[in-house]
């Protein structure tokens, strides 16, 4: 199968031969297109006004893939193409012309994944192997579906300036990061996944350009409202005059990623930064695009971030499917588990830092924990709107990310930081909950490289970003001075970014091979015992705070008709053993625990070590007699 996205701007190979050029550059009179095939000079071709609403074009019949263009402005200045597909020498350089559909897919099957099943794998490119490219992640495939991931989520490829850096500076929507591999070998990587049966979702930014290397404001100022202001300049033009073009730049984007390099989904980042008042917004339009189009014909998924808890962008129809979002990630969740794990309540941690166990109870048992509540961050405004209406598959938990990671002065991650025994119970009741678990990259095994923020920005901007980074450290403890502020590493130095690369041997090492191991029995567990359970039913969770005990219950999907199904989980968040009420049901798992004596042979307690001791248990109707995993507790 060959499967190409048509757009109506940027570079097409006509399938008479030739290639087509549109540009949109309503802030100048006439626009020229330079053309350069292998091995010859420069071709200048004059375009022509296409309507009267700032759009140019021609057609180049001698023009063919493999060919580099980019646009001549009336002041000289010369422009890469802002949908270009393969920009080969960075965002400063000329755009290749790509044949999309070129690459012939193996795939032919793929239907997608149920979002019930997602386990979901975070990683980026860049850091994620030695090599830093697409081709050598798509080497470590195997070892994800192994470990029972079932989706992996991409950090931004969108091309950005330099060869290091995080993705969320991009500038060419387009074209995936020319650093990491061709196109081709993007497609050759979700082309794999799919083929062992793991989602490919991507990281997209929708909210802003990056800082170096957009063009737009030479030739196009109207792709910006300044009526809206950012932390990045004026907002990007949703919904101003002429928004029509800019809302069908990204509307294409979703679409093209979906459709031409077969994602089976998007992670929208902080669509709460994006500013746009029409009456129907633009995330709305992009998900119902998706679902009107190749959604209609395989799964596909879009996530969330969102700091204001919007519930609304998040509603199921009566058949329990998606309106817009499939889900959004839960960083209520890692707040309470991290102060719970750490005990830090600096920067943003101060929201979580009363009664951190019993917020780790709120958000497991019903999402988000602000749903309307004062946060103290926000000097007292309301924060979130209620979640009872949401299944808890549409959250998604961790206990990392990158941002979790990196936005730490030294990007420790949280094993650095905690012990190990809260850890192991956190991650236990992630792991088996019923939201949709996420991990970031190493996670499994405890990787000790650190995960720092890098970039790679021209001179000018280099030392603004390093000032700036460090500057932002100074609310907080421990970074008052400027001696310790000057510690924080250079983002723009590579050894930056070559510290915070994955080291795969250590994954083989003791103490590394055994949490690859707990995972690995973790997310079997929860493929044979929670998913043929879900979704858990909206509203249901309930959670009770023992002393250290955490309880935990949701009414689940039935194994048959007419029956309850309640998935019951203990956790013992404290420092030390811990004895409470053994809950009803049949254990599935457990680890650190057993039943010890109590008030009476039919009212047995729960001993929990402080070794991260839990138990799962489902409630049903009916039980295998003959499962003796469903029967015991194992000794601690």
């Amino acid at each position: 199968m060959r499967r190409e996205h048509k757009m109506p701007f940027g570079a097409t190979v006509l399938e008479g031969g030739g290639v087509r050029f549109r540009l949109w550059a309503p802030g100048v009179a006439e626009v020229m297109v330079e053309r350069r095939a292998r091995g010859t000079g420069w071709a200048t071709h004059p375009m022509k006004a296409v309507g009267d609403e700032g759009w140019f074009g021609c057609d180049v019949p001698m023009a063919a893939a493999g060919d580099d263009y980019r646009f001549v402005l009336p002041d000289g200045l010369k422009v890469p193409d802002p949908a270009s597909r393969h920009n080969p020498d960075d965002v400063h350089g000329p755009s290749r012309v790509v044949a999309p559909a070129a690459y012939e897919w193996h795939d032919d099957d793929w239907q997608g994944r149920p979002w019930r099943e997602a386990v979901v794998y975070e990683l980026h490119i860049g850091s994620f192997t030695p090599e830093g490219t697409f081709d050598a992640a798509r080497k470590k495939l195997p070892e994800l579906a192994a470990l029972g991931v079932t989706a992996i989520e991409m950090m931004p490829v969108a091309d950005f300036p330099g060869t290091r850096g995080w993705g969320y500076d991009g500038v060419l929507q387009f074209a995936p990061e020319a650093s990491y591999g061709r196109p081709e070998a993007l497609k050759a990587f979700v082309d794999a996944a799919h083929g062992l049966g793991l989602m490919v979702l991507l990281d997209v930014v929708y909210n802003h350009f990056g800082p170096e290397g957009n063009y737009l404001h030479a030739y196009c100022p109207q792709f910006f409202n300044p009526a809206h202001q950012t932390p990045w300049g004026a907002a990007i033009n949703y919904d101003g005059d002429h928004a029509r073009p800019v809302r069908d730049f990204f509307v294409h984007n979703a679409l093209y990623w979906i459709e031409e390099f077969r994602f089976d989904g998007l992670r929208m980042d902080a669509v709460h930064a994006i500013r746009d008042d029409s009456e129907l917004h633009i995330v709305r339009e992009i998900t119902e695009a998706l679902r009107k189009g190749p959604g209609r014909e395989r799964a596909i998924h879009v996530v969330l971030e969102n700091e204001h808890n919007h519930v609304h962008l998040l509603t199921r129809d009566a058949e329990g499917r998606p309106h817009d979002a499939t889900a959004q990630w839960n960083d209520d969740f890692h707040h309470a588990a991290h102060v719970q794990a750490t005990g830090e309540i600096d920067g943003y941690y101060l929201d979580y830092a009363s009664e951190p166990k019993a917020l780790v109870g709120r958000a497991l048992a019903g999402g988000f924990i602000y749903t309307g509540q004062p946060s103290v961050m926000r000097d007292g405004d309301p924060r979130g709107e209620p979640t009872d209406t949401l299944p808890p598959t549409a959250f998604v938990s961790f206990l990392q990310n990158h941002d979790q990671i990196g936005n730490r002065a030294f990007g420790e991650r949280i094993e650095a930081l905690a012990p190990a025994h809260r850890l192991r119970a956190l991650r236990a009741a992630l792991l088996l909950s019923p939201h949709v678990p996420l991990m970031f990259m190493g996670e499994e095994w405890a990787a000790t490289a650190p995960f720092l923020y890098f970039c790679d920005f021209g001179p000018e901007l280099a030392q603004a970003v390093t000032d700036g980074r460090r500057r932002e450290f100074g609310r907080f403890e421990g970074f008052t001075s400027a001696e310790a502020r000057a510690r924080i590493p250079d983002p723009n130095a590579e050894s930056t970014f070559t510290a915070s690369r994955l080291d795969w041997a250590e994954r083989e090492q003791p103490g590394h091979r055994e949490r690859v191991h707990e995972v690995r029995t973790l997310l079997a567990v929860r493929k044979r015992r929670v998913v043929p359970h879900l979704p858990a039913r909206p509203g249901s969770g309930r959670w009770q705070l023992s002393g250290d005990l955490l309880f935990l219950q949701w009414e689940m999907a039935p194994s048959q008709p007419d029956g309850l199904c309640w998935l019951q989980m203990v956790i013992n968040l404290g420092d030390t053993e811990q004895l409470g009420a053994a809950p009803t049901g049949r254990v599935f798992h457990s680890w650190g625990c057993h039943l010890a004596a109590g008030p009476s042979p039919r009212l047995p307690l729960l001993a929990l070590s402080p070794g991260g001791g839990c138990a799962a248990l489902l409630q049903l109707p009916v039980f295998d007699e003959d499962d003796d995993t469903l029967s015991v507790f194992e000794a601690p």
